[in-house]
């Protein structure tokens, strides 16, 4: 998406597609309803930290810095709620989370862990002050979503609110940061990556999670990221025929191993 596209107009465009999508299935089920000046407020901020700031800033910040460097420093979302959950009393804390979501941790770390010196590269300065603002942001999200879980009965009316506000943020300040932009050099292959992270990345994945976050603790929730490192390396050896080396098998099997001790419970 970014080859062709101002950050600020992916975002904006994809969660307003996003928000079309949900409009349309609170329409056909006649859900479409005001959710109240209280609900609204907790809406509000839940779409300026997950969508305006960490959704953006992460956009953002991978046009400067590497992918390696991006999946290390988001790795430490998890280890924030859980420190998180704990000081805000979410969650009791326990060995068991805590060394679940080391493990997972340590496993991101393992095979991207050349990524480690581009830290302290001055070039990518800027690319992670915005990711760390992004990852703050999220996981401050999930420990607000979490709080005000009471609150969020019909996940896809609370969606649609999120993806609005967000939308309209984004495009304001589309236009301040991006005012040059040409539509006209947009390329098709761009926007239909926007389409795509729309329907997948916000639709499908933001219902998924708080479905999820609704029903489990929100450390349980977040470590689940940790999944996605193996998902995307094995999606490239399936598709772009990349190798599968023997760092990935052990990051995989440390990565698993902290979801399985954070998710096991004796019967």
């Amino acid at each position: 998406a970014v080859e062709t596209m101002q950050p600020w107009f992916i975002t904006s465009i994809r969660q307003g597609i996003a928000a079309i999508i949900v409009l349309v299935m609170l329409l056909f089920k006649k859900q479409l309803v005001w959710i109240g000046w209280e609900k609204f407020k907790v809406q509000f901020v839940l779409s300026v930290l997950m969508l305006v700031f960490a959704n953006s800033f992460t956009t953002i910040a991978e046009q400067s810095i590497t992918s390696g460097l991006t999946s290390i420093m988001s790795a430490m979302s998890p280890v924030i709620v859980f420190i998180g959950s704990v000081i805000f009393g979410i969650q009791k804390p326990t060995w068991k989370g805590f060394f679940g979501v080391l493990l997972g941790f340590t496993g991101v770390v393992f095979i991207f862990r050349k990524g480690l010196s581009d830290i302290l590269d001055p070039n990518y300065k800027v690319g992670i002050a915005y990711l760390s603002i992004a990852i703050l942001s999220w996981s401050i999200a999930v420990l607000y979503s979490k709080k005000h879980a009471h609150q969020t009965n019909n996940i896809t009316l609370n969606l649609f609110y999120q993806f609005s506000i967000a939308s309209l943020i984004q495009l304001v300040l589309a236009f301040l940061f991006s005012s040059d932009a040409d539509i006209n050099l947009w390329s098709f292959r761009s926007f239909a990556a926007v389409v795509y992270l729309a329907v997948f990345g916000s639709v499908v994945a933001f219902f998924a999670y708080y479905y999820a976050l609704q029903r489990v603790s929100a450390v349980r929730v977040s470590v689940l990221n940790y999944v996605n490192t193996i998902i995307a390396i094995f999606l490239g050896w399936l598709l772009l025929d990349e190798v599968i080396t023997i760092d990935f098998i052990i990051a995989a099997v440390l990565i698993m191993s902290g979801v399985f001790i954070i998710n096991y419970k004796r019967k």
